[in-house]
């Protein structure tokens, strides 16, 4: 009987003991403070993942805008390459999906651009040109002052593709290269937010001292993100 009580009254101390721990408002209070570091920590965690992330997708759009703004710059040379192909073919047809859709191109027979008198053709007419028989008046002849009235065709051989411009001795990118002309370059005025692609031959035969000079400028708007052609001005020496 005495080995009982002893034991009864051992588990009722431990127990007693135990439940003091549990309940002791101190080791409680610890208890809470390190749940709520944990807590932070946990929160603290997912900011910096957050963060981390917005920095990666961050790089990520620079990275590409610094891409786009490249492949921009290169594709205006390699587009004006396809277009100045396509015309050494007179291909008209595949010529005109280069074409501003809106605002058509001009051409001009020199290098001074008289918006009033040059003519605008648009896409979808470019196709049948070479076919159309209607004379335009696209400007005056210079020395002369005469009109320049031809066929689309006849005019193309004289001031778009009179030489193999796509074996041209130099191209400038955005940048003339001719400027022996009497006549005033007035490109930068007309198209002050485009760019150009120049062809140019510094002449064909020596005993005119380069005065038989020949050009061909290809003027791009960019469109969504692609090079349309809206203009093809043609230069040579003039008096």
């Amino acid at each position: 009987m005495k080995k009982i009580q002893i034991l009864l009254f051992l588990s009722i101390t431990t127990m007693t003991l135990l439940s003091g721990c549990i309940l002791n408002p101190d080791v409680k209070n610890l208890n809470n403070k390190i749940k709520e570091k944990e807590e932070q920590i946990d929160s603290l965690n997912t900011i910096v993942k957050a963060n981390e992330k917005t920095i990666e997708e961050l790089q990520k759009s620079i990275g590409d805008l610094e891409v786009k703004a490249n492949a921009r710059s290169n594709s205006v040379l390699d587009q004006a390459l396809i277009v100045i192909n396509l015309m050494k073919n007179k291909d008209m047809k595949n010529l005109s999906d280069y074409v501003h859709p809106k605002r058509g191109v001009r051409f001009s027979p020199y290098g001074y651009i008289d918006e009033q008198s040059s003519i605008i053709i648009q896409a979808d007419k470019l196709p049948k040109m070479m076919e159309d028989q209607t004379i335009f008046t696209w400007g005056a002849y210079d020395g002369s002052g005469e009109n320049i009235s031809l066929t689309y065709t006849k005019y193309y051989e004289q001031f778009v593709y009179d030489v193999d411009f796509a074996s041209a001795n130099i191209i400038g990118n955005n940048k003339i290269v001719s400027t022996a002309s009497t006549s005033v370059n007035n490109l930068a005025q007309v198209y002050p937010k485009e760019v150009f692609v120049e062809f140019y031959f510094a002449g064909f035969d020596a005993q005119y001292a380069g005065m038989d000079w020949k050009s061909l400028k290809l003027v791009f708007e960019n469109k969504d993100d692609k090079w349309y052609l809206v203009g093809i001005i043609h230069d040579q020496w003039t008096i």
